[in-house]
């Protein structure tokens, strides 16, 4: 015969409210009516449901059962029985609060004006991770104090909240990662339809950017003018995520506005830079290429905003100028570069390819590429290897070269260190 004093006997219940912890919507509201029912059989004049800040620092009631609503009372999580309780991972059972040193450290009863005279505290533990802890109060009936059966009876229901509530934050973590990978999929989108479209084969300018993640902190854009020239940028904004790729969009699309009345890239550059200036934060800036190319009289005018330097190489590959940065990067400084704005290189492209690229280029580690030490990461393609890659591929028109730049680059299967984007400018010879 089961002895109505042990958890045996209240094997149904156990039964009823794991069950319904487990297929819970509304974990709150099921929390609350087993503490109704707890606080009835074990004869409890109230009980409370615990839970630990994400941080670990407080407590938080997030449900109660009795004469005194405490919803959202919060202490240390090292204060109280309660506090104990979490701190130890153990149930606490105390028979008179006169006699525990812990109990006065949370005042609840002088906030709120209740006699606590007994507490019975288990913690709500999964795997090796402490979520709160279930608490009651005052036990009444011929036997005023809580013993060993009442204790092991918290014990179960406080594993089953615990699962409850622990399956309630997965899901949530679910739907909140589903939710990104949504904006994601929506913000890379948005970015694709940023970039210019694929040029003609015969048109003197290409350009490719692929994103090492979703989203890229990189971006080009190509912008033929009514006289015939040619503006062309490549950008590469700091930082990674979603925060780069508000800024990456924000500065394309300054360009885009500003270039049309604008004929020198130096000056260009001032005025973008005065724009971010004024409304960037966080630490961040952009590094930036401009340059506009005149296809009548094969004249380049371009300026450097702290960017990896662009390349002027032969037809054959070999390195015929380096056009490294003279100026910041933009975003930081609102006087950066002075009134006149950032320096601007000017020089005839000729039979020469001019390649703007992001340091995603030349801080690839390719398959292919020797170990800098025994057991070491493959060494950085750098701009030698990048030039050994324009050689090799020099051959090809100039939309077929940057795909197999990329092939090369970013192989299938090897993780993409950064965004890679690259520009080449180049003129059709006789």
């Amino acid at each position: 015969m089961i002895d109505a004093a042990t958890p045996l006997a209240h094997l149904d219940l156990i039964a009823q409210v794991t069950a319904e912890f487990a297929h819970t919507r509304d974990p709150k509201g099921s929390i609350l009516s087993g503490l109704v029912r707890v606080s009835r059989i074990l004869e409890a004049e109230a009980s409370s449901l615990f839970l630990l800040s994400s941080d670990g620092a407080f407590l938080a009631c997030e449900a109660c059962y009795g004469p005194v609503d405490i919803t959202g009372l919060t202490f240390p999580a090292d204060k109280g029985v309660v506090g104990r309780a979490v701190q130890t991972r153990k149930a606490q059972l105390v028979r008179d609060t006169a006699d525990d040193p812990d109990f006065g450290t949370v005042d609840v009863d002088g906030q709120t004006g209740f006699v606590t005279r007994s507490i019975l505290v288990a913690p709500m533990v999964v795997g090796d991770q402490v979520l709160g802890a279930l608490e009651i109060i005052n036990k009444s009936g011929p036997d005023p104090l809580f013993g060993p059966a009442d204790q092991a009876l918290l014990e179960v229901m406080s594993a089953a909240a615990a699962l409850a509530v622990h399956n309630v934050e997965l899901t949530e973590r679910l739907v909140e990662q589903e939710r990104l990978t949504t904006e994601l999929h929506l913000a890379a989108e948005i970015q694709r339809k940023l970039l210019p479209e694929a040029a003609p084969g015969d048109f003197p300018v290409h350009g490719v950017n692929v994103p090492a993640r979703g989203v890229s902190g990189d971006f080009f854009d190509i912008i033929e003018r009514p006289d015939g020239r040619i503006w062309f940028c490549l950008g590469d904004v700091s930082g990674k995520g979603m925060n780069a790729a508000l800024l990456m969009a924000k500065t394309s699309a300054i360009v885009r506005c500003l270039c049309k009345g604008e004929d020198d890239p130096g000056r260009l550059l001032g005025q973008i830079n005065h724009e971010l200036c004024e409304t960037a934060g966080h630490g961040m800036f952009v590094t930036l290429v401009v340059g506009l190319f005149d296809p009548v009289s094969g004249e380049v005018a371009l300026a450097n905003a702290g960017h990896e330097p662009p390349l002027l190489v032969n037809r054959g590959g070999r390195l015929l100028r380096e056009l490294p940065a003279e100026a910041p990067p933009l975003g930081i400084l609102e006087d950066a570069a002075g009134p006149e704005g950032w320096p601007v290189s000017r020089f005839l492209l000729g039979r020469g390819s001019l390649y703007v690229f992001s340091d995603g280029l030349t801080e690839a580690r390719p398959p292919g590429r020797p170990a800098g030490k025994p057991g070491g990461a493959r060494e950085m393609l750098g701009q030698q290897g990048a030039l050994a890659l324009f050689a090799e591929l020099a051959h090809l028109d100039r939309r077929t070269r940057l795909m197999a730049l990329v092939e090369q680059v970013m192989v299938r299967d090897t993780p993409a260190h950064d965004d890679l984007t690259v520009l080449v400018i180049e003129q059709d010879q006789p």
